[in-house]
Formats: C-alpha cells, sequence, structure tokens
C-alpha cells in the first residue's frame, strides 16, 4: 500500500487480437494519448518510455544465457527505478550474470536513444519494430508524447515485444499504465497461440495525478426517483413503479428492505434524489401513488401511468 498501489482497484484494459504488425501497438498508445487529451492531461505532463523485451533477449543471447533465465532478469530489470542499483547488481548476480555482463546489461539499459541502441545491437527485429513505432507515432500525431527508454521491459514473463508504460514526467508518481505484445500467452490457457498485444490502465494513479493537476471533476451521486413500498407486501408494486420510469428513461434507485421513512429520507438526500415516490395500500388500490418533490417539499397524489 503505497500512493497510487491499493490493494483493490478499477482498471480498464484493452486488447487487440489477431495483429501482428506493431500498427497494433501504436493503435493502442494512440487510443490512451487520446483518453488523455480528453480528460486534460498533455505531453508536457505524461509520456510513454517505450523499448522491446527483444532488445533484452539480443543482448542476452550474446553471452549464452539459459532461456528459463530470461524472465528472471526481466523482473529484476523492471525494478530498476525501484531499487539501489547495488542490489539490482546483486540480484542479476543471483541468476547467473557474471561482473562483466551485468556491466554491459546496465550500461545498454541506461541508453536514451534508438540511434546509440542501433550502434550497439546492430539493424535487428528489435530496432526494427521501434523505429516503425515511432515512425507511425509521427503519422498518428503522438511523436511528443513517447520516448525510447531501454530500461523498459515490464515485470509480467509473457511480453514478448515492444514494451511501453505510461508516466508522470514531473516524476512524482508510479507507472500510470502499461502493456505490450504478449505473442506466446494464449497457449499459457490451452489455447492456440495469436498475436496479440495490449494494455491495463489503473484507477489509482491517474486519480492521484489528476488530483495533483486539479483536473478531477467534482461528480456527486444524482438520481431523479426514489421508490418505496409503505408495506412489505407492495414491493412487487414498487418494482412495476421503478421499471415504468426507468422504462422512460429515468435514474430510478429503488429500496429493497423494509426499511422506516426516517431510513429513507436519509438515503434521498445523500442520493441527491429529485423525487420521492411511496407506494402506499390507499393509493395503490386506486392505482395511484404519493409523490414528494424533495427540493419544495411538495406532495401529491398521481396515477401510476401519468408519472413522467
Amino acid at each position: 500500500m503505497t500512493r497510487g498501489r491499493r490493494r483493490e482497484h478499477y482498471q480498464w484494459n484493452m486488447d487487440i487480437i489477431g495483429v501482428p504488425e506493431v500498427t497494433a501497438e501504436a493503435e493502442l498508445i494512440s487510443s490512451i494519448v487520446t483518453f488523455f487529451k480528453r480528460i486534460g492531461i498533455t505531453a508536457s505532463d505524461v509520456g510513454f518510455k517505450v523499448s522491446s523485451r527483444k532488445v533484452l533477449q539480443e543482448l542476452l543471447r550474446r553471452y549464452s544465457l539459459p532461456e528459463n533465465a530470461f524472465g528472471k532478469v526481466c523482473v529484476i530489470i523492471d525494478k530498476i527505478e525501484k531499487m539501489p542499483i547495488e542490489e539490482i547488481k546483486k540480484d542479476l548476480t543471483s541468476v547467473g550474470l557474471s561482473e562483466d555482463v551485468i556491466k554491459e546489461l546496465l550500461q545498454v539499459l541506461s541508453i536514451k536513444s534508438l540511434a546509440e541502441l542501433e550502434d550497439i545491437l546492430g539493424s535487428g527485429e528489435a530496432i526494427a519494430d521501434l523505429k516503425h513505432l515511432f515512425s507511425l507515432a509521427e503519422k498518428f500525431g503522438y511523436s511528443d508524447w513517447i520516448k525510447f527508454d531501454a530500461s523498459v521491459v515490464r515485470g509480467l514473463a509473457y511480453y514478448t515485444g515492444i514494451v511501453f508504460e505510461g508516466f508522470d514526467r514531473a516524476g512524482k508518481l508510479r507507472a500510470i499504465c502499461g502493456g505490450g505484445r504478449y505473442d506466446r500467452l494464449l497457449s499459457t490457457f490451452g489455447g492456440d497461440d495469436l498475436p496479440a498485444c495490449g494494455f491495463g490502465f489503473g484507477d489509482a494513479v491517474i486519480v492521484e495525478f489528476l488530483k495533483e493537476k486539479h483536473l478531477l471533476p467534482e461528480l456527486s451521486l444524482q438520481v431523479d426517483n426514489i421508490v418505496c413500498a409503505l408495506d412489505p407486501d407492495l414491493r412487487g408494486a414498487a418494482a412495476t413503479v421503478a421499471t415504468i420510469l426507468r422504462g422512460k428513461g429515468q435514474s430510478t434507485d429503488l429500496v429493497l428492505e423494509n426499511k422506516p421513512l426516517k431510513w429513507v429520507f436519509k438515503r434521498a438526500a445523500r442520493a441527491n434524489a429529485q423525487r420521492l415516490i411511496l407506494v402506499g395500500t390507499k393509493e395503490w388500490e386506486k392505482g395511484m401513488v404519493g409523490v414528494k418533490i424533495l427540493a419544495s417539499g411538495e406532495q401529491y397524489e398521481i396515477k401510476v401511468d401519468e408519472l413522467d
């Protein structure tokens, strides 16, 4: 439990399945950028760090690192901004990397220039994918939102290609969102592998960020009607009334339990309800209900089919 990290949260996921080209990743990042713009966030507030798991794979292949160690290395590298560098080195040593390999690996992971990385790795698949993504970013119109950062690997073992993280440029918060390509994930669950990529975007960090920027809107709860049966035998009748009102496009809260009127009025106040609809025995026998306008206190009876 830290700022922007909770035990439970809501999450927006978006995935594209069946598209092997980097156009899929470009579209995903475009979707997030569109969302940011709509809520008042700019490229000076937030950016995306982009890299590829293939960069790390190509590096480690040089040193004949066993395949089963790759995932462990990714988990360690993912903590590079959260732990002291000596701890990172210690953990990399524990998975079988020599001192020289660790030194070169950390040097490469500090690179922020795609051209500089190409000088080291050559024009392989990782470089080609990243160049294509940055080219697409220009065409989508968000090139000022993204930057190359070799240290971005994402901690989850299933990523296979491009990976990205949304970050707070002020550096006050943890990653806002993140995702990447996972072409070999579906077989883990018994299916056939398909090219796929996606992202996860939790509500915890973005809410903290919006508070910081004074962009979090004041959203008060408001419903049109609270419908309450005054007798337990009339709960079915109250449900009928609620259904009629909902069918007319009105937001309606139905009291499901046998509650005293004092509780119902408090509930109506909390919900900022406009009307309280009371279903009583005498009124219902006449095909009517009682209505109380909560703002003015006005009360009257009306036929059910005339409610609007």
